[in-house]
């Protein structure tokens, strides 16, 4: 079997979906006809049969998945209510503890990003959800500005509901991010300055009064409330669409030929593990040496955002929701290709294997020089990403699908 992948020129990157684009045209990625058939794949036509399961596996991965985000969404909401009704240090440290764990299941849904769905089509959530990286001085005070933000411009800023927040999300700038979980982030943690740990916000910036440290504390609150409001909002709205249903996003999804739907579910995993995970959220930081390009810096949580993306990945290929595998992308390998799908397997746990090596936190990882351990870690992870993405390549022109990719 041959096949030729041709690389064009890199266009210009978009404020939604950073990184450099290469297209891999279809012809490039279909199954050469010509030469002898050794007789081990299914016939074509039985394509589609063999698909629809898989489809519909992946649709209900899909939702449960946004489901699980959800409910993590309403404990962050909780938590902040406590914590904002009455500020105490035990009261942060719980908003925080829930904080980290509602991540999780969060990131295991970027494996369904980058083909246009709801969560970040033309009128999807994604960047009031997850966009980053954040410029602090945009909503609160920084360290030499403690008159900084959104927060502190009660005559600019005056009503902080989450209409509002949403309005100035990445106005004048992608950078400008004034909502999703990483301004809730920064609310609870404040700036990283430590070398060695997290951002130490202290709960007083929502105590008025004498007590209190900062300025505008009661505002500071407000927006915390809304930001997790907003937060709930757009995610039940990703949610719904992928729900049960004659009229939702999932119904047309699951509608749809088989390999359309196919090559959605592979640029979805494809562009997570190549352009957005190795590239922008791993190498960009590998390169610059700088916490303020890792994802999660003022919580220090990077390095479980992307192991979560790369478990998110496995999901994905193996059809797992929870821990039962069920239809996948592997089971349309494994019929026509089994050593590929072998590869691909052992590619997913390498890469996984490799991430979970990376010392913590990520932001000392990614200093030193390139034969420092946490730098060798970041690379051979970065490595094993963009490897298993090329197999990715190699899958989608066995199941003749056509795959538009970024690196």
């Amino acid at each position: 079997m041959k096949m030729t992948v041709n690389f064009l020129r890199p266009l210009a990157s978009t404020a939604c979906v950073r990184g450099l684009r290469i297209l891999l045209p279809a012809a490039a990625l279909l199954v050469g006809c010509g030469g002898d058939d050794d007789g081990e794949q299914p016939p074509a036509d039985t394509f589609e049969a063999d698909a629809q399961p898989v489809v519909a596996q992946y649709a209900k991965l899909v939702h449960t998945s946004y489901s699980d985000a959800l409910t993590g969404v309403g404990e962050i909401r909780a938590s902040l209510a406590t914590f904002v009704e009455t500020p105490s240090q035990a009261n942060l440290d719980a908003a925080r503890s829930v904080w980290l764990e509602a991540r999780n299941p969060y990131g295991l849904t970027e494996a369904f990003r980058f083909y246009s769905g709801p969560i970040d089509n033309d009128e999807g959530p994604e960047g009031q959800i997850n966009a980053w990286p954040l410029d602090e001085v945009y909503v609160d005070y920084v360290e030499g500005d403690a008159d900084a933000g959104i927060v502190n411009d009660p005559t600019g800023h005056p009503d902080l509901t989450t209409e509002y927040l949403a309005s100035l999300n990445e106005a004048g700038g992608e950078k400008n991010i004034s909502t999703g979980y990483h301004a809730i982030e920064f609310l609870l943690w404040g700036q990283d300055l430590s070398e060695d740990g997290p951002g130490a916000r202290p709960y007083t910036d929502y105590v008025d009064g004498t007590e209190g440290t900062a300025m505008n504390q009661g505002r500071r609150g407000d927006y915390l409330l809304a930001a997790g409001e907003l937060l709930e909002v757009d995610l039940k709205g990703v949610t719904d669409a992928w729900s049960e249903g004659a009229d939702t996003y999932r119904a047309s999804f699951e509608g749809r030929t088989g390999r359309e739907a196919v090559r959605d579910i592979l640029l979805g995993i494809g562009s997570l593990s190549g352009a957005e995970l190795a590239g922008e959220r791993m190498q960009v930081a590998y390169d610059t040496k700088d916490e303020e390009d890792e994802h999660s810096c003022f919580s220090d949580n990077t390095h479980n955002d992307i192991l979560m993306n790369a478990t998110g990945i496995q999901n994905v290929y193996l059809g797992r929701i929870g821990t039962t595998d069920g239809p996948g992308i592997d089971d349309l390998v494994e019929s026509r290709d089994p050593e590929l799908n072998r590869k691909m397997k052992e590619q997913l746990d390498a890469s996984i294997a490799a991430i979970k090596a990376i010392p913590v936190p990520f932001d000392q990882a990614i200093v030193g020089d390139d034969s420092a351990p946490g730098r060798v870690a970041v690379k051979a992870a970065i490595d094993a990403l963009r490897a298993q993405t090329t197999t990715i390549i190699e899958i989608a022109a066995l199941l003749e699908v056509e795959l538009n990719l970024e690196e």
